[in-house]
């Protein structure tokens, strides 16, 4: 833990001294702290780290060709990532590929320092992207009253559902989200510990029906519809780990407090952990459109 506190402090630091970068400038002010709470780095299997701090999580996936991350958080949270990344044995212009869950500036904000530094390939859903290109989602967000701008990534690959991308020795599959966001994608691959020992990782983007502003999913029943077949699709997704943007929405910031802890068999392995996250956000969409229902027009 003091690691880590080392590295959050190292991190704050860095945000306040090198706010002349736009592409690294701090975003989130006085939230930097919260957004920032400390976190170790975790080895999931030989190849597979999920690292960032505690609030906003990254995975890196070494493919023998060049390094995969998923979501780059925050600009502010970059100390956090090299450090991680370091740890892990690796380092940020290692990055060759960058896959985004969602375009929100907690997970996209630090994406565009990232391939300055790595010259990584950026891919994201073609709604996701559009948001990408413009540092901020347009009004068909339902959290658009409350993002925060971040700087803008130009060169976007688009990907859509089930597209299948090979990277060095992995094969990633694009599981489109939407719901959260219009352009929300999970990941779907396969680790190995070693010979036929292997799983299938799963990275969630958020299922969280959150809203800002005015806005109200009842009067969106085509994302509504979209959000139903996204929990369904993680409901039946086949899933011996899960790994996600935000670690409390899957339960895997538990699962690896018990891996740190040493419990056995793995804790990390959890074939019913995708159900559970399905049927979890599947309920909290039910509540918020009751909520919707049973407020004043």
């Amino acid at each position: 833990m003091r690691r880590a506190a080392l590295i959050l402090a190292a991190g704050l630091l860095i945000g306040a001294t090198g706010g002349d970068d736009p592409l690294t400038r701090p975003i989130t002010g006085p939230d930097a702290a919260r957004w920032l709470e400390p976190d170790v780095p975790l080895r999931v299997f030989p190849g597979l780290g999920y690292v960032g701090p505690k609030r906003v999580k990254q995975a890196v996936i070494d493919t023998g060709k060049g390094l995969v991350l998923i979501d780059a958080g925050l600009p502010e949270g970059l100390p956090v990532l090299r450090a991680h990344l370091a740890e892990l044995g690796y380092r940020i212009d290692q990055v060759k590929w960058l896959l985004v869950t969602e375009p929100h500036y907690d997970h996209a904000g630090a994406i565009a320092a990232v391939v300055r530094e790595s010259g990584a390939q950026v891919y994201a859903s073609a709604s996701a992207a559009a948001a990408l290109r413009h540092g901020i989602s347009g009004d068909e967000d339902p959290q658009r009253a409350s993002l925060i701008a971040y700087a803008p990534v130009k060169r976007v690959t688009t990907v859509r559902d089930g597209h299948r991308l090979r990277f060095g020795n992995v094969t990633i599959i694009a599981r489109a989200m939407p719901g959260h966001t219009p352009g929300s994608m999970g990941w779907s691959w396969q680790a190995c510990l070693s010979g036929n020992d292997c799983a299938r990782v799963f990275f969630a983007a958020s299922l969280n029906s959150l809203t800002a502003g005015t806005y109200r999913y009842r009067d969106h029943p085509d994302l509504v519809g979209a959000f139903r077949r996204s929990i369904a699709m993680l409901r039946n997704e086949p899933c011996d780990v899960l790994l996600s943007n935000h670690a409390e929405h899957s339960g895997a910031d538990l699962r690896a407090a018990a891996r740190r802890a040493g419990t056995m068999p793995d804790p990390m392995r959890a074939p019913d952990a995708c159900r559970a996250m399905a049927d979890k956000y599947a309920a909290l969409l039910d509540g918020q459109l009751a909520r919707e229902d049973a407020a004043p027009k």
